[in-house]
C-alpha cells in the first residue's frame, strides 16, 4: 500500500522554508547525534537539488517560470540567500556544486519585471566580505569565486568591491601558487574591471596611480608568464575600451609604462607579444607624445623597427599587418625636436 501513494511536491515557498530551517541547523550546528546530523545534511542535499530542478527543469521539462518566481522570491525574502553562501564549506561537494548552480540562478532571476537578486545585494553588500576572502582558502575558493563574478553583474555589487581593499588583494590572489585558484581570481577581476564600463571608467580616474603602479610592478612584472599574459591582455581590453579613453591617454604618455611594455616584447611567450604589441601601438599612435617617449622611440628605432619586420602570428591577420605597417611608418617618421641630444637614459633594456 504504501508504494502507492507518492508524497505531495513541495511547493516553491515550502521548499524554500523547509531548506532554511536544515540551513540553520547546520549553521548552528547544535547536534550532537551523528545518524541525526547526516540525516538532515541528505534531507538538505536533497532540497537543494530540489531547488535547483525547479530552476533549470528535469530534462524533459522546462522550468516553470511562475515556480521559479516564487522560488526566487522567497529565498531573497527570508535571507535564505545569506544562509547559504555561509554554510557552502560546509556542504559535501555534489551539494555545493548544485547550490553554485542555484545561487546563480537566482541572480538572474525577474520577478514582476524587477531583478530582486540586485536589490537583495544592494541592502546585503557586506555579503562580498565573505566571498572574496575565499581566495584565501584553497577549499572554498572556486565555489566562491563563481558567486562572486554572478553577483558583480549587479553593477551596486561592483562599485562596492571596486572602492574596497579587496582591489589591492587581487594583485595577491592572481599570484596565488594553485593555478585554478590564481585562474579563477583572474577571471573575477576581469570582470570587476569590463563589466559596467562607466563605472570602471570612474575607478580607474580615481585610482589611478596606485592602481597602475601595482599592475605594472606585481602583474606585468610578475616572474609568472601566465599572470604577464593575462594582465597584458586585460590591460589591452581596459585602454581600448572608449568608456576609458581619458585613462589610455593618461597611461600611453607614461615614458616608464612605455619601458615595460617595450621590453615585454621579448617575452619567450608569442601570445604575450601579440597582445603587447596591441598596447604598444597606442603608444606609438599618440599625436601628443611627450618628448622623453619620442626621444627614446628614436633612439630605439633601429631595434624597434628590425623587431617588427620580422614580427608575425600564425595565422593571416589584415587587420594586425595593418596596424605593423602603421606603427612602422610612425616609428620611422619619428624626429626629436629641438636641441635635446641623447643620453644613456634613452637606451631601453630592449634587447636586437
Amino acid at each position: 500500500m504504501k508504494g502507492l501513494f507518492k508524497p505531495k511536491p513541495r511547493t516553491p515557498v515550502e521548499l524554500v522554508l523547509q531548506t532554511r530551517d536544515l540551513l540553520i541547523f547546520l549553521d548552528q550546528n547544535t547536534e550532537t547525534r551523528e545518524r541525526k546530523r547526516e540525516e538532515k545534511m541528505s534531507e538538505l542535499s536533497k532540497q537543494i537539488l530540489e531547488m535547483r530542478i525547479v530552476l533549470f527543469g528535469n530534462g524533459q521539462a522546462e522550468p516553470n517560470p511562475d515556480a521559479c518566481a516564487h522560488l526566487a522570491r522567497e529565498f531573497f525574502k527570508h535571507d535564505t540567500f545569506r544562509l547559504l553562501v555561509v554554510c557552502l564549506p560546509k556542504l559535501d561537494l555534489g551539494a555545493r556544486q548544485n547550490a553554485t548552480h542555484v545561487l546563480a540562478n537566482l541572480q538572474r532571476q525577474r520577478v514582476g519585471g524587477r531583478l530582486i537578486a540586485s536589490e537583495y545585494l544592494e541592502n546585503n553588500l557586506d555579503l562580498m566580505d565573505v566571498l572574496l576572502p575565499g581566495y584565501e582558502d584553497g577549499d572554498i575558493a572556486l565555489t566562491y569565486g563563481a558567486i562572486s563574478r554572478e553577483c558583480i553583474r549587479h553593477q551596486i555589487v561592483a562599485m562596492y568591491v571596486l572602492g574596497s581593499e579587496y582591489m589591492k588583494k587581487f594583485f595577491t590572489y592572481i599570484q596565488i601558487p594553485n593555478f585554478d585558484i590564481a585562474s579563477d581570481a583572474q577571471s573575477t577581476f576581469k570582470e570587476l574591471l569590463t563589466r559596467h564600463r562607466s563605472t570602471v571608467a570612474e575607478f580607474l580616474s580615481a585610482n589611478y596611480d596606485w592602481f597602475f603602479q601595482g599592475y605594472n610592478s606585481q602583474l606585468l612584472q610578475s616572474p609568472s608568464y601566465i599572470t604577464r599574459r593575462h594582465a597584458v591582455k586585460l590591460l589591452g581590453d581596459m585602454l581600448l575600451d572608449r568608456s576609458n579613453s581619458a585613462v589610455m591617454v593618461r597611461y600611453v604618455s607614461s615614458l616608464e609604462n612605455m619601458r615595460i611594455l617595450m621590453n615585454l616584447f621579448w617575452d619567450s611567450n608569442k601570445t604575450i607579444q601579440l597582445d603587447t604589441f596591441h598596447v604598444f601601438k597606442l603608444f606609438v599612435a599618440n599625436q601628443k607624445k611627450p618628448p622623453e617617449i619620442i626621444s627614446v622611440l628614436v633612439t630605439n628605432r633601429s631595434k624597434l623597427l628590425r623587431f617588427l619586420g620580422d614580427f608575425s602570428i600564425d595565422k593571416e591577420d589584415e587587420q594586425f599587418e595593418a596596424d605593423k605597417a602603421e606603427v612602422i611608418k610612425e616609428i620611422a617618421a619619428l624626429e626629436i625636436s629641438g636641441e635635446r641630444s641623447f643620453t644613456d637614459a634613452d637606451e631601453c633594456e630592449f634587447e636586437s
